[in-house]
């Protein structure tokens, strides 16, 4: 075998070795290296050489998440208006990738220090730019910033893979669930949501025996300043 087609086998294997520990790990995140060795159908020994311990397996992990995250971000056409149904493509794109993104959540190394992934970077902004956009076009409140509305969205996609994971949580209401409370919360409410506002109370007839009008006083109290200020 060439070098060329060498590589490219090993390259394959690799991929296909870092899916089946996502599938696991997403399912069960505190897996062994052990337990992933044998979802991916391969030795402890082969799977060190690909990854040289759990850091470095979660890592690549990581890079995956990022991948199809973005990828997900490309398909959504975030541009596209209006926002909000943007935000609804966007939950549909990325549902695949929700649970390794659910177990990547909780990798707080990831997110420490200065050793963050400019790619989580890149991913925010572009999700910020989103919302901000909403903002901009009247869709969405400008009382929540950009980041507290992503923070939201990762949120409830974890919690949402978790959920479905766990069996407490259908798959197909995935989507509905996640869209319905984020837009719940983030989209501007009607100018007019008082039903009082909105209808009139109906007139009251007048009393049919009205109480007889009532002489002024002969020493009517002063004027308040308020009052002073409309008049003049």
């Amino acid at each position: 075998m060439s070098h060329l087609g060498y590589s490219c086998l090993m390259a394959v294997d690799r991929d296909q070795v870092l899916r089946a520990a996502a599938a696991l790990l997403t399912r069960k995140s505190t897996a062994t290296m052990d337990e992933v060795a044998k979802a991916a159908g391969i030795s402890r020994a082969t799977l060190h050489r690909h990854f040289a311990g759990r850091d470095a397996l979660v890592r690549a992990l990581e890079a995956l998440g990022i991948a199809e995250c973005e990828s997900a971000l490309d398909a959504a056409r975030l541009d596209e208006a209006p926002a909000r149904d943007a935000v609804r493509r966007l939950v549909q794109e990325i549902e695949p990738a929700a649970g390794l993104l659910a177990f990547l959540y909780t990798e707080n190394q990831l997110f420490e220090g200065e050793e963050l992934h400019h790619g989580w970077t890149r991913i925010d902004d572009r999700i910020s730019d989103l919302f901000r956009r909403g903002q901009l076009s009247g869709e969405f409140r400008i009382d929540l910033t950009p980041a507290w509305l992503t923070e939201a969205l990762f949120g409830l996609l974890a919690s949402g893979a978790w959920m479905v994971q766990s069996g407490k949580g259908a798959p197909k209401d995935f989507q509905h669930m996640i869209v319905e409370l984020l837009l719940g919360g983030a989209l501007r409410p009607p100018a007019a949501q008082n039903p009082a506002a909105q209808s009139p109370a109906p007139h009251s007839p007048a009393p049919k025996n009205p109480a007889p009008h009532s002489p002024a006083p002969q020493n009517p109290a002063p004027q308040s300043s308020a009052s002073q200020i409309e008049e003049s």
